[in-house]
């Protein structure tokens, strides 16, 4: 029987990098009851991160304010009426973005003698620090002599990944390492807090997380890598894996019910069902309507590309270079593969920021304007400054800048993951202004995701269609169109500003028994497509030939970075 409209509501929480998102939906059609954005307040400020380091750090309070924040928010918008029907929640987030914790699950950062210390805090995904450790996992893997743990995860493990992480924790303060008992990824934090999860036994481990980003398969002895491989990175990781049990919970899947005291603090029913966390990309793939053959873009900051396939008869076949094919990770009953570039947004707001230096440096040491009109101007120029480069970028042929840039400004994520590589611009004369270099940004985002295309593709992964979700993919029509042409295939969007969140609303509507699965909450939530960007052939034949330069520049930059 289909859901009466005004009947039955469901809360999607999703944790980005710089804030948290709050949608509270009718479960019958999807249509927004209340929609709320946060800050973090502390990361805003810029404390405990370190860019010149690739160090971002996240403390846990941030996450309590803007859970109370934006859930009290959104609830007031929908009115109390609606907020009595609230059935269930699911949460996404980062990753992978694990902290160090206590037996009752308490990240250490809630404790006064860590709760300054950037080692205790949460490790977001795009930290880099631990790049010497996933080079030691690497090579580990590869040379052991037992099962090659990397496997499922493409082949190469990632800076950014869950026991890259740990190592270079344990690294940067052994007080850590002695009194950590357990390390928890953001998602399972925020299950483990609203359902009152106390223990290590009762946490219920993220299948997304621990299968893209902690070695978990279901064919390992125990799930996770053995305690002898760990044991040769560092004795002290056997502990951590004895703390993860031996299971996993896809998000269809409920983690515990809400406890009163966190109904109290959110405004909603005690009692009802909180599903297993996830990754904000995997959730927002079912929101931006995942299914077989469709790569969905989740196109933010960074950047990851979600695809699902039937779960083969036999072995699995290994897909190389990729962040990992899970079971269950995106729909439950499917295998979801993960790919993405490591900065997407990022890299045009570096440009922005590097553009606006000036600004913010020498106009408010400039005399003769008072500080509101400072503020005006800073605040206009850095508001306008992206559409304006867009607006003059669109107009310059992309046969005649001369530039070839690569995306690689936050190392490298798929294909093949390098943590270690830097972006570059080729080709730059004293006619290089600001909008072509931005436009070659852009093209080499493009061309950045023409690889990952092409390397499912030699896989034998199928792609029959792209889906764009996300910031980038509703506010930008010129990096879209970019895309489209590079790629040579059109790219839909879809409605709404919230896809990720309305992911997770669908995975707490199936965790609740609002529908038997993801594909029937998909058909009665997922927004219809509002865009279709469709390849412009003469692009498309300039591109072919600017691809090539692409792969040649970053061809050379690899080998020298091999080299140094």
């Amino acid at each position: 029987m289909a859901l009466q409209k005004g009947e039955s509501y469901v809360l999607g929480l999703d944790y980005g990098s710089d804030s948290c998102r709050a949608v509270l939906i009718d479960a019958s059609d999807g249509s927004e009851a209340g929609v709320s954005v946060m800050n973090f307040p502390r990361w805003t400020r810029g404390l405990y991160c370190d860019p010149a380091k690739n160090q971002f750090r996240q403390h846990p309070q941030d996450y309590i304010d803007t859970l109370e924040g934006t859930v009290r928010e959104a609830v007031s918008k929908a009115g109390k009426a609606i907020a009595g029907k609230v059935k269930g929640i699911a949460i996404d987030t980062t990753g992978s973005t694990p902290c160090a914790a206590d037996a009752s699950l308490t990240p250490l950062a809630m404790r006064d003698e860590f709760a300054e210390n950037p080692s205790a805090m949460f490790v977001l995904w795009k930290d880099h620090t631990a790049v010497a450790e996933a080079g030691r996992i690497n090579r580990l893997a590869k040379t052991w002599g037992g099962t090659d743990f990397t496997q499922y995860e493409g082949g190469i493990y990632s800076a950014e990944w869950f026991w890259s992480k740990i190592l270079r924790v344990f690294a940067e303060d052994p007080r850590i390492a002695e009194k950590a008992a357990t390390f928890l990824e953001h998602c399972d934090w925020m299950t483990a807090l609203l359902t009152g999860a106390g223990d290590l036994a009762s946490v219920k481990r993220s299948r997304c997380a621990m299968g893209h980003k902690a070695m978990w398969h279901r064919t390992f002895p125990g799930g996770y890598p053995a305690a002898e491989f760990l044991s040769r990175l560092d004795p002290r990781l056997v502990k951590i894996r004895e703390s993860l049990g031996s299971e996993t919970w896809t998000s269809d899947q409920s983690a515990g019910v809400l406890t009163g005291e966190w109904a109290e603090r959110l405004g909603i029913p005690p009692g009802i069902p909180v599903a297993a966390g996830a990754f904000d990309a995997h959730m927002g793939a079912v929101g931006g309507g995942v299914r077989t053959g469709w790569l969905i873009r989740v196109m933010g900051t960074s950047t990851c590309d979600m695809i699902v396939a039937p779960k083969p008869e036999g072995s699995e076949k290994l897909v190389r270079g990729i962040c990992g094919q899970v079971d269950g990770s995106v729909v439950p009953g499917m295998l979801g593969y993960e790919a993405g570039q490591s900065a997407f947004g990022d890299v045009y707001a570096w440009f922005k920021q590097l553009l606006m230096w000036p600004v913010e440096t020498l106009l408010p040491g400039t005399g003769g304007i008072d500080e509101g009109l400072k503020e005006t101007i800073t605040r206009e120029i850095s508001k306008k400054l992206i559409p304006e480069l867009e607006r003059a970028a669109a107009k310059i042929d992309p046969a005649d800048t001369g530039l070839t840039a690569l995306d690689w400004l936050n190392g490298r994520r798929t294909p093949d993951a390098n943590q270690l590589l830097k972006g570059a611009i080729a080709g730059l004369t004293l006619g290089s202004d600001a909008p072509r270099v931005y436009r070659a940004l852009a093209e080499a985002t493009a061309f950045g995701a023409r690889a990952i295309v092409e390397r499912f593709r030699e896989e034998g992964v199928a792609i029959e269609g792209i889906i764009g979700v996300g910031g980038v993919a509703r506010k930008s029509p010129f990096v879209m169109q970019i895309i489209a042409d590079v790629l040579n295939m059109p790219i839909s969007v879809p409605a709404g500003d919230q896809p990720v969140a309305l992911g997770a609303a669908m995975f707490a509507a199936v965790a609740a028994g609002l529908y038997p699965d993801i594909p029937a909450a998909q058909k009665a939530i997922c927004a219809p497509i509002e865009n279709t960007y469709n390849p412009n052939p003469r692009e498309v034949g300039i591109y072919e030939k600017l691809y090539g330069d692409y792969k040649t520049l970053g061809a050379f930059v690899e080998k020298e970075t091999a080299g140094s």
